[in-house]
């Protein structure tokens, strides 16, 4: 009776252990597939689904650069229902980005913030847009930040 006493409190210390130790790394998963999800998001207009994904506030709060491709003056976002609306049906951003291919890149991981390269290729004038999303962690959960546009250096082949 002793020997069993002892090897149910061994396995619920052990089943313990193991709940602390998997709640320390970071169980958000792939990045990579939280940009997935946005563009697929972005595709159905699902709105809720953006929500899910995106870190509002954080986008509203860039003020120097546009994230939207091709755009002479950045915008500035006073809500989240701006962006929202930018980034369903026809808003501008959704408008370029879907006419263009996408290809997600790697995904680079630092802890709780990361990076996703996203090329959007222009096979109509051979341009390709660099970009590199930011996310980090929120809730668990990874949340898309900023979208970091570089046009491609000239003679770089894209396509």
């Amino acid at each position: 009776m002793r020997n069993r006493s002892m090897r149910i409190l061994w396995l619920s210390v052990l089943f313990i252990a193991n709940g602390i130790l998997a709640g320390c790394g970071n169980d958000a998963g792939d990045p990579k597939q939280t940009v997935i999800k946005m563009f697929g998001a972005m595709q159905r207009d699902d709105r809720a689904a953006l929500t899910s994904l995106l870190d509002l506030p954080a986008l509203m709060m860039t003020l120097n650069e546009d994230y939207a491709l091709q755009t002479d003056t950045p915008r500035v976002f006073h809500s989240p229902e701006q962006i929202l609306d930018d980034l369903t049906d026809d808003g501008d951003t959704k408008q370029r980005w879907f006419s263009y291919q996408r290809i997600i890149g790697e995904s680079q991981v630092n802890d709780e913030a990361a990076t996703v390269e996203v090329t959007f290729v222009d096979k109509e004038n051979s341009k390709g847009y660099l970009t590199k999303f930011g996310l980090h962690i929120i809730n668990g959960k990874w949340r898309i930040y900023t979208f970091k546009t570089e046009q491609a250096p000239p003679g770089s082949s894209v396509g």
